[in-house]
């Protein structure tokens, strides 16, 4: 009976093993198509919901990664939250995190920004402009970008399956 049991178990853990194997590959399958991957991050300079202001350039040397959100996205809330213990977890390795409201009312952006109560800047970008420039065609999309400024990574959606390919491929940008 126990035998039996344990190889039911290991069944399952192994189709589970799989099936998020499956998922993490579907995800770096669709990265590819992202016209910005290998090249340099574009450049940029916008306000914070609080604080100074933010110019992406100022943190060569750093691991950046960029979340573009919006206060009417249900799922980036869970990602912000992701991210910001990340950012507790590696800061002292070279990581940075922001935040990137694309909302078209900064007064409903900032409020959003207070309410998620991260340690790292939750930055506004009324116009679209850095949203344009990173070419964002899904919320929440997380950006990744290595020590020289080069785009690594990008996921275009947040979900619990999508957490470990995120933390493995930050911890590999973080080890170089």
């Amino acid at each position: 009976m126990w035998r039996a049991r344990s190889r039911t178990g290991l069944l399952l853990r192994s189709w589970a093993g799989l099936l998020a194997l499956a998922l993490a590959a579907t995800a770096i399958a669709a990265e590819p198509d992202y016209p910005l991957l290998g090249r340099p991050a574009p450049d940029f300079a916008l306000h914070a919901s609080a604080g100074d202001n933010v110019r992406l350039s100022e943190h060569r040397g750093e691991v950046v990664v960029l979340s573009f959100w919006s206060s009417r996205c249900t799922p980036c809330r869970s990602q912000l939250a992701l991210l910001n213990r990340s950012l507790q977890t590696y800061r002292s390795a070279g990581l940075q995190v922001y935040g990137v409201g694309v909302d078209d009312v900064p007064l409903q952006a900032r409020e959003f920004a207070h309410s998620v109560g991260v340690g790292f800047s939750m930055l506004l970008d009324p116009d679209k402009t850095v949203s344009r420039d990173y070419q964002v065609d899904n919320l929440p999309m997380t950006v990744l970008i290595d020590r020289g400024g080069i785009i690594r990574h990008v996921l275009r959606d947040y979900s619990a399956a999508n957490e470990a390919l995120y933390l493995q491929e930050l911890r590999a940008l973080l080890n170089e």
